[in-house]
């Protein structure tokens, strides 16, 4: 139950992220205006409070772990949102991120 906790967080924290910095994106980039950004600056605040919700107490591995959530995560956002479609290389790339995600996540600590 716990891992199932922490994947939801993790992917919580990536729509936030992901959804916040493309809403900034969206809103200079794209010219749609500060609405966009102050949703995108809101959004990635709510990331930070998010990230907190995780049960291991280090800052460092957390952080570290969701940088792979975040790779894969980017590359699925382009997806839905954008009209990208990742080559190979990027889905081995993001592979290799969640793999280790899980290493340094969810290896047993002695």
């Amino acid at each position: 139950m716990e891992i199932l906790r922490s994947i939801a967080l993790f992917i919580a924290a990536a729509v936030a992220e992901i959804g916040g910095a493309w809403l900034v994106w969206q809103g200079v980039r794209e010219h749609r205006g500060g609405v966009w950004i102050g949703a995108g600056v809101i959004a990635l605040g709510l990331y930070g409070f998010v990230a907190t919700l995780q049960t291991d107490p280090h800052f460092g591995r957390i952080l570290a772990a969701y940088g792979g959530v975040f790779v894969a995560g980017s590359l699925a956002w382009g997806m839905a949102f954008d009209g990208f479609r990742p080559d190979r290389f990027d889905v081995v790339g993001a592979l290799i991120c969640l793999v280790g995600v899980a290493v340094i996540t969810y290896s047993p600590r002695t």
